[in-house]
């Protein structure tokens, strides 16, 4: 997780000066940090617009690698990878709504293994690379602070405070296209149902960082604050 913060916030030619990326991180191994830059900036550090990388960046200035800020980087790295979201909406998020304790590996594979069927970059995949691929989707999970356990992962239900809930009103606004919110596939992200993201929203104490326009079929929100000052306007408040 060092090396998030590392790849964000630091140039090559600044990692160069001060001894190169190894100084940083126990990988001893260019070839071996280059994978992980690779990963880290094609899914946690790619940004759909300006918007969303203030969010990002606001946050890991302000707390680092911490809990709030893992969920953050848990929703930008969803948006950034397609297998991830398939399935956060085919494993994880079912598992989570229906009030399950746990998500075991043969459920991830099992869905690995029907989007084999249909997805052509997937059918040269053995079942080993689907296993590992299962294991390694769990183990992100727990790191991004969603699951807990060693061999047997349990499932943890975030609750999103106010701060919380008003980057996450920001980030969808940020990176959704569709103007009616209750439309938006992201929705379910917030970790409540629908119900009652819009009765914790609404409540008037948000007025001053959102204005909302809301008939019962439709939700439409607009932002106040700018966005490179979301995150200390709600930290404060």
């Amino acid at each position: 997780m060092n090396l998030i913060r590392l790849f964000l916030n630091s140039s090559k030619a600044e990692l160069d000066r001060e001894g190169g990326q190894q100084s940083y991180t126990a990988i001893k191994t260019d070839k071996s940090v280059k994978r992980f830059e690779k990963a880290i900036n094609n899914t946690l550090l790619r940004f759909r617009n300006a918007k969303s990388e203030l969010l990002v960046r606001s946050i890991l200035d302000a707390e680092s690698i911490a809990p709030d800020s893992l969920i953050m980087l848990f929703w930008n790295a969803s948006f950034n990878n397609e297998l991830l979201h398939y399935l956060n909406d085919n494993v994880y998020f079912p598992a989570y709504y229906s009030g399950r304790i746990t998500v075991k590996m043969d459920e991830v594979s099992a869905c690995l293994m029907e989007l084999k069927l249909s997805e052509p970059a997937l059918q040269k995949w053995s079942d080993y690379t689907i296993e590992k691929v299962s294991s390694k989707y769990l183990t992100l999970l727990k790191k991004f602070g969603l699951m807990e356990g060693s061999q047997n992962k349990t499932i943890l239900h975030p609750y999103l405070d106010d701060k919380m809930l008003m980057l996450f009103t920001y980030w969808i606004k940020a990176i959704e296209t569709k103007a009616n919110l209750l439309e938006s596939h992201w929705l379910h992200y917030c970790f409540s149902e629908k119900k009652v993201f819009v009765e914790r929203i609404m409540q008037k104490k948000f007025s001053r960082f959102i204005q909302l326009n809301y008939s019962g079929d439709s939700l439409k929100i607009e932002p106040i604050i700018p966005y490179e000052n979301i995150y200390y306007a709600v930290s404060q408040s």
